[in-house]
């Protein structure tokens, strides 16, 4: 899911140690459009710590990510052709693309859609119930006491519902992420 194609997942494969040297995950990874005119789109955070912190980028983090990858890029050449380089965060109701994404959130309201009919359809809504043994729990909404497990594998997209409780966490690591520069801006402060 973090990538759809094999020239998706080759990138990924390749830019992966880039990001984790310059402090970030790399959530999704997509290589559209044509011939002519091709973008590579990259969804990033940092990786979410047990403090609370991470999990988010800023527009400074897009612009340190993506000065590695631009440079990995351009000696390595992989795309052929010119394309537009685009990184962002995954934002607030992102997408889950990772088997650690699905534990993350759990207890968060999610749209699942997988490649495959189970329980008569393709397509759930729930809240996360978390991961056993590389299954995803899912309590369906509208069904009382029903969790229903999926293999990952089957799962081709997966992404948050924006609801208050997810705004509310949302606030919460972006709080506890000021908190945590504001500290390390005063440690530097009182050094010099």
């Amino acid at each position: 899911m973090r990538g759809k194609t094999r020239e998706d997942l080759d990138l990924i494969e390749m830019l992966d140690p880039i990001a984790e040297t310059v402090g970030y995950e790399i959530v999704r990874l997509r290589l559209m459009g044509g011939a002519e005119q091709r973008r590579l789109q990259i969804m990033a955070e940092r990786p979410l710590l047990e403090d609370g912190t991470g999990g988010d980028m800023n527009v400074e983090d897009c612009a340190k990510l993506s000065r590695a990858i631009s440079e990995l890029m351009d000696a390595a050449d992989p795309i052929a052709g010119e394309y537009t380089l685009e990184v962002s965060s995954p934002g607030v109701d992102r997408p889950l693309t990772r088997l650690k994404d699905f534990e993350t959130y759990a207890g968060l309201e999610v749209r699942i859609e997988l490649d495959r009919v189970a329980e008569g359809r393709k397509r759930f809504k729930g809240e996360l119930a978390g991961v056993e043994d590389d299954q995803v729990g899912l309590n369906i909404e509208g069904e009382d006491d029903v969790t229903v497990y999926f293999p990952f594998a089957w799962i081709v997209d997966a992404k948050l519902v924006l609801t208050d409780q997810l705004m509310k966490r949302g606030a919460d690591q972006r709080a506890a992420r000021v908190g945590a520069e504001n500290d390390n801006d005063l440690s530097e402060s009182e050094e010099d």
